[in-house]
């Protein structure tokens, strides 16, 4: 699968922002802290309490749609999350290449994370279809991904939970054998 750099890396921190674990207080500061090169240089990552639960509904969101299971779902979850969205794209060339933002650079930190995740998983959705995002198969594991592959057949998100996959049925025949 080709697609752009931009679109692939901001798609790349909605599934990020999907997979992250948000049982500690903190863990909105220290997803922006992580990823401070998609926030304009300034942008304060101090959160109110509903900020912080907002960013949660948005990972939310973005699982929903790697959950759905036929293109109506994915678009009416696809477009929840950009109803959120605040997008005012604008090209740049800070980092030496020209690209696009999605979200304008004044925006609090809240809105540029939407905005760049909800515009990032619909261009791959839009492009690429939505049988490209999933949920692993692995036991034990729920993380979402996006499919990467030629062929659309990625069931795992890492090449880790494929292989105990692999490992564990392997094990399992043996057993019955």
């Amino acid at each position: 699968m080709d697609y752009d750099t931009y679109g692939s890396t901001a798609v790349e921190l909605a599934i990020e922002l999907a997979n992250t674990e948000r049982s500690d207080p903190g863990w909105a500061r220290d997803f922006l802290d992580t990823h401070h090169e998609w926030f304009s240089p300034g942008t304060s990552f101090d959160l109110s309490p509903g900020e912080i639960h907002r960013a949660a509904a948005t990972a939310g969101l973005v699982r929903t749609v790697a959950l759905a299971e036929s293109q109506a779902d994915v678009l009416d979850r696809l477009n929840e999350l950009l109803a959120l969205a605040r997008p005012r794209p604008y090209a740049t060339d800070h980092d030496g290449e020209l690209h696009l933002h999605y979200a304008r650079p004044d925006s609090p930190a809240l809105e540029q994370l939407t905005t760049t995740v909800a515009m990032g998983l619909s261009q791959v959705v839009v492009q690429h279809g939505w049988q490209r995002l999933g949920v692993c198969a692995a036991e034990n594991c729920d993380d979402v991904y996006v499919d990467t592959s030629r062929n659309a057949s990625r069931r795992y998100c890492s090449n880790t939970c494929a292989s105990r996959s692999t490992v564990a049925a392997y094990r399992a025949r043996q057993k019955t054998e």
